[in-house]
């Protein structure tokens, strides 16, 4: 895992999950690309951006809730 500039990712869509409702609340937001996939905080567009490879994410979003 790494993280990178937000200004590296403007280009991207980015997506946020329809648990998070219309408030926006605390959410996490998901961009896709060919060998990486970006994740950062709703609130925070312009803050620090988190970069996984698509197994690492294919594993988090299979985890069960602990």
């Amino acid at each position: 895992m790494k993280t990178t500039d937000a200004s590296a990712a403007q280009e991207l869509t980015w997506f946020k999950s329809s648990y998070s409702g219309a408030e926006g609340g605390e959410c996490l937001e998901v961009a896709s690309m060919p060998t990486n996939v970006l994740v950062r905080d709703s609130k925070q567009v312009q803050g620090p951006i988190v970069v996984l490879s698509p197994e690492a994410w294919a594993a988090f979003v299979r985890r069960p809730e602990v």
